[in-house]
Order: C-alpha cells, then sequence, then structure tokens
C-alpha cells in the first residue's frame, strides 16, 4: 500500500519539491541581502532610527507580504490538489475495489493514505514555514507585530497545524461528496472559513488576558504610544484612546479616557479643537494584553487545535468508510 500510494502521489511530490527549492533559493538570495540591510541601516543607526526602520521595512513589503501570503495559502492549496482528490478520485474510477480485493481492509487502506500524504503535506508546509519565518527574522524583530492575525497564522509552527486539518478535511469531502472537484470547491470553502474564525473566535480566548492601566499625557506627544479616536458629533462627541505596546498583542481595542477617580472623560474631550478645550491630567485608560513572552504559547495551543481538528476528521473518514457498502 505504501508503494502504491506513493506510485500515485509521486507526480504531487516531485513538483512541490522543485517549487520549494525554488522558492528556497529565492528566499536564501534576498534574506541576505535582507539581513545586510538590518545590519547596516538600522542594527548600528544611531540617530534617526525610526525613519530608518521605515525605509528598512517598506523596501522589503511587497516581497514580505508575497511570502507571507504564499505560506497561508500553501496548507489551503495542499488540502485541494492533495486532499480532496486522494479519495474521491479512486471512487470515481471505481479502483478502490480492486485494492479491497487484495486482502487490504478499508482501514489499512485509508489509514496508509491519510498518513504518507498527510505527512508529505505536512513536511512541505513546515519545510516553507521554516524558510519563510528565517527569512522575515528582522523584519518582524523590527515591526514587533507578531501576533497579528496574518503573521501569525504563517510563522512558527502553526502553519503545519493548518496543513494537517486542511488535507484531512479535503479527504472527508471527497469520501462524503465522491466527486473530484466539488470536493475540493467544499476544502477550499471549510479551510478559509477556519482561517478567519480562529484568529477571531479561538486565539484571543486561547489565554487570560494581562489588565494594566496605560497613564496619558494629551498634553505631549505620544511618540505612537496610543491614539486619540474621535467620534460621533455634538452631544453624541466623544473621545477613545487605542494604545500600542510594541510586541505585545493589545486585545482590548478603543478603550475609554479615564480620570483619577475611575470616570470615563470621553465626552468632556471631545471638543472641536485645541481652542476653547482644557486638557485634564492625571488621565489614563485600562486596557487588556497578550504580553509578547506568550506567542509561542500560542502558537502550540493553535497547531494543537489544528491537529485535534484534523485527527477528528480523519477518525470520522474511518469510521464512515466502514459502515458503508461500497
Amino acid at each position: 500500500m505504501i508503494w502504491l500510494t506513493w506510485r500515485q502521489l509521486r507526480v504531487h511530490v516531485l513538483v512541490a519539491l522543485g517549487a520549494l527549492a525554488a522558492i528556497a533559493l529565492l528566499l536564501l538570495v534576498t534574506g541576505l541581502q535582507l539581513r545586510h540591510s538590518y545590519d547596516t541601516a538600522v542594527a548600528g543607526c544611531a540617530s534617526g532610527c525610526e525613519a530608518a526602520e521605515a525605509a528598512f521595512l517598506s523596501r522589503y513589503t511587497g516581497l514580505s507580504h508575497l511570502a507571507t501570503g504564499l505560506v497561508i495559502a500553501v496548507p489551503g492549496l495542499l488540502g485541494v490538489f492533495w486532499g480532496a482528490p486522494l479519495i474521491a478520485r479512486e471512487v470515481e474510477a471505481g479502483t478502490h475495489r480492486l485494492v479491497w480485493n487484495q486482502s487490504v481492509t478499508r482501514t489499512r487502506w485509508l489509514a496508509v493514505k491519510l498518513a504518507t500524504v498527510g505527512l508529505a503535506a505536512v513536511a512541505v508546509t513546515g519545510l516553507l514555514s521554516l524558510l519563510v519565518t528565517w527569512w522575515a527574522g528582522p523584519l518582524d524583530q523590527v515591526a514587533m507585530d507578531r501576533f497579528s492575525p496574518l503573521l501569525f497564522s504563517a510563522r512558527g509552527v502553526a502553519p503545519l497545524g493548518y496543513a494537517a486539518f486542511a488535507f484531512t478535511t479535503g479527504a472527508c469531502a471527497g469520501l462524503l461528496i465522491r466527486r473530484t472537484v466539488p470536493a475540493m470547491a467544499v476544502t477550499l470553502a471549510v479551510f478559509a472559513a477556519v482561517q478567519i474564525l480562529l484568529p477571531v473566535a479561538v486565539r484571543p480566548y486561547l489565554q487570560e488576558p494581562v489588565h494594566t492601566d496605560v497613564a496619558l499625557d494629551l498634553s505631549q506627544s505620544t511618540s505612537g504610544r496610543y491614539t486619540l479616536l474621535r467620534s460621533g458629533s455634538g452631544a453624541e462627541a466623544r473621545v477613545d484612546v487605542e494604545v500600542s505596546r510594541p510586541g505585545d498583542w493589545v486585545v482590548s481595542g478603543a478603550s475609554p479616557v479615564l480620570d483619577r477617580s475611575g470616570r470615563d472623560t470621553g465626552r468632556s474631550l471631545a471638543c472641536e479643537g485645541a481652542a476653547g478645550c482644557t486638557v485634564p491630567t492625571d488621565l489614563h485608560t485600562r486596557i487588556a494584553y497578550q504580553p509578547a513572552d506568550r506567542y509561542w504559547a500560542f502558537q502550540w495551543s493553535e497547531t494543537a487545535i489544528c491537529l485535534a481538528l484534523a485527527g477528528l476528521t480523519g477518525g470520522f473518514c474511518a469510521w464512515w468508510l466502514r459502515r458503508r457498502r461500497s
């Protein structure tokens, strides 16, 4: 069974390895250039570092977006083109009955296919994620936003979990639908939905956030630490504040401006301009955030969730295959 599965998969694997080698060469060449730029323009800067960092990030923005998008897309593509046809193609052609008549049980047939092709999909995604994580290291160190939804899903070990889930989802869709093209469409839709729902509905709740007070001085420059957000007009006008903590993940969003007693002063600050506005002192806001040192804990937690979903999907495939007659 392993040999037969390899014979069916070898063209896909060779194409994937060829593409991976080309991407690795590109990332190696540009990664060395990127590190040289970082060492000369950012790491060794003595003054004007903010401008140097902005120029450094801007220079590699296009390639960074391309590499990030590639890591996010590859698990879904493997699920669509490797997972969905895995069983659906056999059922459409009727070749699954030939294998079952050669003293190979349904469970063994499914287990070998899922394990062999699934491990190959996870390995390809893992190598790509490793390359992109290494390549983007200096950019992530300057931007300090690894918790952003797109970057988080395209760095570290999280893509491996997504690859396993996408692949088993494709295999399950092929088993249930028994048609390759519809199974591919369903796989893509389910994977896209999970990519959207996990960062929004699951990731923020993996650990209890830390709450802290942040002092505000509206009479001086904030140096990018927080931004005042004006909303409404007239009696409904108010001012809230959005706090930035480089490296941390602020999950509370826009927060009210509070005075010393904890009273919301958002409405009293909502004046149209500097003239006639009295800037109070002793203002602060309360935010909830995930510290930067929890990054890998979140990575492993989300990977474990995806692997658990993949295991449940694979188990469902085995149960469904045993109960069907043909």
